[in-house]
Order: structure tokens, then sequence, then C-alpha cells
């Protein structure tokens, strides 16, 4: 079994900004929502995080006495010219428009594309297979999650949004995802 955990919410979440490469921790909100809720997380074996600070809080609180094993390519996009943003502080920029136009699929602007994203996700995957015990958990960001999901499951990027704090759980063939079902309906 694999579950898969968006991490908790931060400040940036709450404020609907692009979050991408900067370094949030939780915010109060996010830590008490977990804390709350912690009970509801199946139990593992390991926890492969990303490195960012968000995700390796949440992980410490839903999985105290697990060794964080950290994953540098399941940090979450660059967002570039679009981090730290709104939709409404984007919204009459051309570069946004583009990108909106596109659904998403062209460059964010100085930063990743959807599809290096992916990649980079994908196969930091791939590498960590050997090391698998039996019940894992990752936990990453939105993006990360979506983008395992789509390439190892079935369905497009944008059908694996999660809330923070939230995501799925699912068992691994060795080469797709299967029986992948929310964590919470």
């Amino acid at each position: 079994m694999i579950v898969f955990i968006r991490h908790g919410a931060t400040l940036g979440n709450l404020e609907k900004k692009y979050i991408g490469i900067t370094d949030e921790p939780l915010c109060p909100q996010g830590k008490k929502y977990l804390q709350d809720h912690a009970s509801l997380f199946p139990s593992v074996n390991q926890v492969f995080v990303s490195p960012m600070r968000r995700c390796r809080e949440t992980a410490a609180i839903l999985y105290p006495k697990l060794e964080q094993i950290i994953v540098p390519d399941f940090r979450e996009c660059n967002f570039g010219l679009f981090e730290g943003k709104t939709y409404e502080m984007l919204k009459e920029e051309p570069e946004y428009i583009h990108w909106l136009e596109t659904g998403g699929e062209s460059p964010f602007p100085v930063g990743e594309s959807r599809t290096q994203f992916t990649k980079r996700c994908t196969e930091a995957f791939l590498q960590l297979i050997p090391q698998f015990q039996k019940d894992i958990a990752i936990v990453a960001h939105g993006g990360t999650l979506m983008a395992l999901l789509s390439s190892f499951g079935k369905g497009n990027f944008y059908d694996w949004q999660t809330k923070n704090g939230n995501g799925f759980q699912a068992e691994f063939d060795g080469e797709h995802f299967l029986n992948i079902r929310p964590l919470r309906e």
C-alpha cells in the first residue's frame, strides 16, 4: 500500500498563492488540522518526504516515530514569476493569461514546465522502488501527487487535486497504481 499525503496548510495556501519553491512552514490552522486528524491516516512502515519544511512538519505530526527519507525531487514545481502571487494579482498579466489558455501546459515563465516537473517526480519515484517496504507514505505537494498519480495511475494531471492534509491510498504492482481511493470521502 502507498499512502499519498499532501502537506498541511501554510499561510500561502490559505491566501491562495502559488507556493512552490518558497519554503513555508505549516500555519497554526494546518498544524491543528493534522493533529486533530492524525489517527485517520493509515499506519505505514516508511515515510518518503519532500525536503520542503511544510512536508517535513506534516510527516513529523502524522508519523512521529518514523525516520523521514528525504526525496529532493519530490519538491513542488517552480512556479517562476507566479511564485507567491494569487490569481487576483496575476489575472491581467499576459504571461498568466497565456499559461491559463494552454491549460497549464506551457512552462511557468522563469520556472518549470509541467512536463519537466512530472519527469522529475516520476524519475525520483522509480529510483525509490527498490527501497520500498510493505506499506509506505509519500508526504509531498499537491503537484507532486498529481504528477505521480497521473503517470502511474489513470486519469489526467488535474484529476488528482486534493486539499491540504488529505490525499489518496493505492496498491502498487511494480508498474501501476491500482485501486486508488481518497483517504477520506
